[in-house]
């Protein structure tokens, strides 16, 4: 991935950006009152080869002026066959309210289409308000089977054939 969405980048990560996609997807989560788990939730920020990369996934991070101020990933999932889950789509306040979120929505489902992928599942909490409005307005139906304990919703989007 090397797209530019206005003045930011959106780049395949890389090993030298784990602390600060750590601390970015930390902040954000403490500005909802939610827990950085790294040995739970968020254990594959700090094993993106294995979590994303070794398993056919990708995580990106998104770039203004050389500084990261989110991320968002995938990677196949056990829900169905030729099913990913989006993970880690987490922008910066800072950079909220300007499209970007769904550019990089839009983004990532044609990466996870243009891999034969036919469902895409995504799990967030009901306090994330603007990722819960960005999914249901961009055809995410809820769905049932929450998985990771800090979340308490669950989407699913059929992907056409």
């Amino acid at each position: 991935m090397n797209s530019h969405y206005k003045d930011f980048l959106i780049r395949n990560w890389q090993k030298s950006d784990r602390t600060k996609v750590a601390a970015v997807i930390s902040y954000v989560l403490s500005e909802y009152g939610l827990g950085w788990e790294p040995k739970g939730a968020d254990r594959d920020v700090l094993e993106v080869e294995e979590c994303y990369l070794a398993t056919g996934g990708e995580f990106w991070v998104i770039e203004h002026q050389s500084q990261i101020v989110g991320t968002g990933a995938y990677y196949p999932n056990h829900r169905a066959e030729k099913s990913v889950e989006i993970r880690k789509m987490y922008l910066l306040p800072s950079v909220r309210g300007l499209g970007l979120g769904k550019y990089l929505l839009q983004q990532l489902e044609a990466a996870i289409a243009s891999r034969g992928f036919e469902q895409i599942w995504i799990e967030t909490a009901s306090v994330l308000v603007e990722a819960v409005k960005l999914y249901e307005h961009n055809g995410y139906q809820p769905a049932t089977g929450v998985e990771t304990l800090r979340c308490d919703r669950v989407y699913v989007k059929y992907l056409d054939r």
